[in-house]
């Protein structure tokens, strides 16, 4: 297959280091070669290695309990983190080996650099530029088919997803809050205005004719690596009714999730009678509150997610499984 031009600005030895990352994510043999007077890079194989960590079959044992607790429930709250998407090619921050910490020094964006530095917005859309295009064309897996399903029955009360990648949504999911927001929106830091992030690429496109850059590596909100010499000569578009710094509309690190919607949320809580906690290690306060919450109103707790996570001690459930495997496995 190929790849993307090469971008004429880059050395050989960036070049050079571009398809080493390539090789490394991609189970694939990439060389340079000409083309019509062009330089392109080519791969003998375009399938990507999981970023699923590696994990062992569900027990008969584990999936009978998990399966008497929801078929129990009457009014199940579900809580889905990132591992839930890595079944779909999007990696997550966490993952032993595979996530985007074991594997790169690229760190997300802290939300008060975002809001007191110009470059560092610069930056940061011009990575989210190059990303996009790979990032929405994520498509749901079975774990997300499965849960939209059980909404579809009355089997889950409301389902509440860290994901910023809208594959809940894309799956049908209605009874939902995405507590991060969404990498599908994009919102002013002054008026409020908001568009599409599809809306946001093609202004992008209309104000950056000359500037290209190419990535491979990609974070769970879609972020990819560029150098600084890569965003050099990028313009980020101003909001178009004011003038002033839009962002997408998810909560970047360093920043929190609205009290309206944590009470919104603490509310669903308080209306269900189980929870259940798929792919997420719950590391980040913003969803352990809610399993804590659970646990506090002696609610029985079940956690389907890859390593350890941090309410492992107040599960009444923990397995340590693929959620597509666990998920797809109980009836309802």
């Amino acid at each position: 297959m190929l790849f993307p031009k090469v971008p004429s600005f880059m050395t050989h030895t960036q070049l050079r280091s571009q398809l080493q990352q390539i090789n490394n994510i991609f189970n694939c043999s990439v060389n340079i070669v000409p083309h019509n007077g062009r330089t392109y890079t080519t791969s003998n194989q375009a399938q990507p290695i999981s970023f699923v960590p590696n994990s062992v079959p569900p027990s008969e044992n584990e999936l009978a309990e998990l399966q008497d607790l929801i078929r129990k429930s009457k009014r199940l709250l579900v809580l889905t983190g990132a591992g839930l998407s890595t079944e779909s090619g999007i990696p997550d921050y966490r993952s032993e080996g595979v996530g985007l910490y074991a594997r790169s020094n690229n760190r997300p964006v802290q939300y008060t650099d975002f809001l007191n530095k110009a470059e560092i917005r610069q930056r940061y859309w011009a990575r989210n530029f190059v990303g996009w295009p790979r990032f929405s064309s994520f498509s749901p897996n079975v774990s997300h088919h499965v849960l939209n399903e059980w909404e579809r029955v009355g089997k889950v009360h409301w389902l509440v997803t860290q994901n910023v990648d809208a594959l809940h949504f894309k799956a049908g999911s209605k009874r939902l809050t995405e507590l991060h927001g969404s990498a599908h929106r994009v919102e002013c830091l002054s008026c409020e205005n908001k568009m599409s992030r599809n809306e946001m690429q093609e202004l992008i496109i209309s104000q950056n004719h000359e500037w290209h850059a190419s990535s491979i590596e990609m974070a769970p909100d879609g972020d990819v690596t560029l150098t600084w010499e890569q965003v050099e000569g990028f313009t980020v578009p101003p909001c178009q009714k004011c003038g002033g710094i839009v962002k997408p509309e998810i909560v970047f690190f360093g920043a929190n999730v609205k009290k309206n919607i944590v009470n919104f949320v603490y509310e669903r809580v308080a209306e269900s009678d189980a929870i259940l906690v798929a792919g997420s290690s719950l590391e980040v306060y913003s969803g352990f509150r809610f399993v804590n919450r659970a646990h506090d109103q002696k609610k029985p707790v079940a956690i389907v997610s890859i390593g350890k996570t941090r309410a492992d001690k107040i599960a009444n459930i923990k397995i340590n499984a693929k959620c597509g495997d666990v998920l797809s496995a109980i009836s309802i």
